[in-house]
């Protein structure tokens, strides 16, 4: 691909892509297909080298490589040894890659009883679940159950004018607030807003369903404080066991539980 021309007229050159999905519903990758008007201009930031939902040509060359899903197969832990070997930046893209997601639910119970109770009499491979970091060095996580696809363009944006990517600290709760949105825990609701990093636009909360946290820990959040406030509440202990676990984003905090 040719020079395209940054504002003042600087060069730069089109970024190589390539988007992988693993053990996932492939919902992440379908959100930047979803961008409407916006994608013709978006997509001519990028080389479109592998991305089965926008294109049928595959190549072996590209700069980034987007990861959508958990590991739950041998297969898929050589595939993405091989992807990691070529990316220059690999990038965790939506929940299941950063932190194992929905498919993790399956590591609470013996692999084998699961495929003797959904596939009696076959022989199934798979492996518990495992998040995309567990396995090769992750240079950028992009989370969300599906990811925010205006946050994906703004990231992407700045991969390719080589401005500095970040995520934001601060807690949904901020951006609930900013919309005057009545808070869930005074409707009764265990809500993980005040734990889950920012960025999704407060979706969920806005059409009052509670956060389950797609998102992952906002930082220096303080569980401690919050279990004090579920119990305050009068809200049940065994409700914020399985919101916190749902997407497995809270493991690391899970011992703050009593």
């Amino acid at each position: 691909m040719g020079e395209k021309m940054r504002p003042l007229g600087v060069p730069f050159e089109k970024l190589k892509i390539a988007s992988f999905d693993f053990t996932c519903c492939e919902g992440c990758q379908l959100q930047l297909t979803n961008q409407e008007a916006s994608l013709p201009d978006f997509l001519d930031l990028l080389d479109v080298r592998n991305f089965r939902e926008i294109s049928s040509e595959r190549h072996d060359d590209y700069d980034i490589a987007l990861i959508e899903g958990s590991i739950s197969r041998q297969d898929e832990v050589e595939r993405l040894l091989k992807i990691r070997k070529q990316a220059k930046i690999l990038v965790a893209f939506g929940t299941c890659a950063c932190f194992g997601g929905v498919n993790s639910l399956k590591n609470r119970h013996p692999v084998e009883e699961l495929i003797d109770e959904v596939y009696p009499g076959m022989a199934i491979e798979t492996l518990p679940v495992r998040k995309i970091s567990d396995l090769v060095t992750v240079d950028l996580s992009i989370p969300g159950c599906p990811v925010d696809k205006g946050e994906v363009e703004r990231i992407m944006v700045s991969l390719v004018t080589g401005s500095l990517v970040t995520l934001p600290k601060y807690p949904v709760c901020i951006e609930c607030k900013a919309q005057l949105t009545t808070c869930l825990f005074e409707l009764g609701e265990i809500c993980l807003g005040p734990l889950t990093r920012a960025g999704c636009n407060a979706v969920c909360t806005s059409g009052k369903t509670p956060c389950l946290g797609c998102r992952g820990p906002a930082e220096e959040i303080n569980m401690a404080a919050f279990l004090e406030l579920v119990k305050e509440r009068g809200l049940s202990l065994d409700d914020l066991h399985e919101k916190l676990a749902f997407y497995n984003a809270f493991e690391p905090f899970q011992s703050h539980e009593t």
